[in-house]
């Protein structure tokens, strides 16, 4: 079934993924905007849109592995935003979801005759490897990193998505944003790969981290630099690629400034220590040899090379103003985690 013609009704838009941590934001900009008409969500949870204010929102529960369902969300729709994905999960699981639920997405956008799929990839696409340049452009190849399974398979999603809409008539634009904070993004520091990772390696890897006082939680700063993008920032562009502004492509999305791993233990009240670049290659390499650790435990190789992108493109194409800068999102991210006791 073709998406009807956006008229005076404004667009429809299906979402994935509508109550994550991007998508409450994307949901809550394409509300606020007077060219959507009707916004179609589906998650696995339950969730009530008149929780978040929602009047425009039609919420149903869903799988994106079921292909029936994916189906039903979109028929009709004139604009995909897929943000369905698990971030933090096991290789396995997370591959099926990623990769087998995208497909579905995708082929459905298709064959329904969708004009946009706007897709949520990310900065990890790109892989963490020493020969890329600085900053990253979007001209850089999505290589993704064989031993960071999330990485991987962002790079292997962007590949799909250019082969499933290869001869179609659906345009796609593919958001490519550094770590993501804000009030409703807490992943940042409750998943802070250190303090997750630290108590389960071997006691030999562990005496890297020796010879602080842990009166409170420590953080090893390897000094690589890194960028903070607020999730409303994101919506932003993402509400502007549903819109058609712009074109069609990859775009990068990050706040101004950069941040270090020392000055996120400054602002959560805790120590930092430097880290050797030795020392954080000898870490990344046993953690990933060692198959029992959890999925937090790959994001140490995350910081052993600067993954610092450049975002012309968004601000030139898209009109793009992000309102906040690394630090800005950093101190919002935190705030809005100090009811977890670990965060005081």
């Amino acid at each position: 079934m073709a998406p009807r013609e956006a008229g005076s009704a404004g667009l429809t838009v299906a979402v994935t993924g509508p109550t994550g941590e991007i998508g409450q934001a994307v949901v809550t900009a394409l509300e606020r905007s007077r060219e959507v008409g009707r916004v179609l969500g589906m998650a696995r949870r339950p969730f009530d849109p008149a929780t978040r204010g929602w009047k425009k929102v039609a919420y149903r529960r869903g799988d994106v592995l079921d292909r029936e369902a994916v189906a039903e969300l979109v028929k009709g729709a004139d604009v995909v935003v897929h943000l369905a994905f698990i971030i933090m999960g096991g290789p396995e699981e997370s591959r099926t979801v990623n990769l087998d639920g995208s497909r579905n997405v995708f082929e459905a956008a298709v064959s329904a005759g969708v004009k946009r799929l706007v897709y949520a990839s990310s900065v990890a696409a790109y892989g963490f490897h020493r020969d890329n340049p600085q900053p990253l452009t979007e001209e850089v190849p999505a290589r993704g990193s064989a031993d960071h399974y999330y990485s991987a398979q962002k790079a292997e999603v962007e590949a799909l998505l250019r082969e499933v809409l290869d001869g179609s008539s659906t345009e796609a634009y593919i958001f490519r944003p550094c770590i993501v904070g804000g009030p409703d993004a807490p992943l940042l520091i409750n998943s802070l790969p250190y303090t997750q990772v630290s108590e389960r390696l071997p006691r030999s890897v562990r005496g890297l981290l020796d010879g602080v006082p842990m009166l409170k939680p420590v953080l090893p700063d390897p000094g690589v630099p890194f960028q903070l993008v607020h999730h409303d920032d994101v919506a932003g562009a993402m509400r502007a690629a549903v819109l058609g502004r712009g074109t069609p492509g990859v775009y990068n999305l990050a706040g101004a400034g950069q941040l270090t791993i020392s000055e996120l233990a400054h602002e959560l009240g805790w120590y930092s220590v430097p880290v050797p670049e030795l020392a954080v290659d000898a870490v990344a390499e046993i953690v990933g040899r060692l198959g029992f650790l959890p999925a937090e435990a790959q994001w140490v190789s995350a910081f052993r090379e600067p993954m610092i992108m450049a975002t012309t493109k968004a601000r030139r194409e898209l009109r793009w103003r992000p309102r906040h800068n690394a630090l800005q999102t950093l101190r919002e991210t935190i705030t809005a985690t100090r009811l977890d006791p670990f965060i005081h």
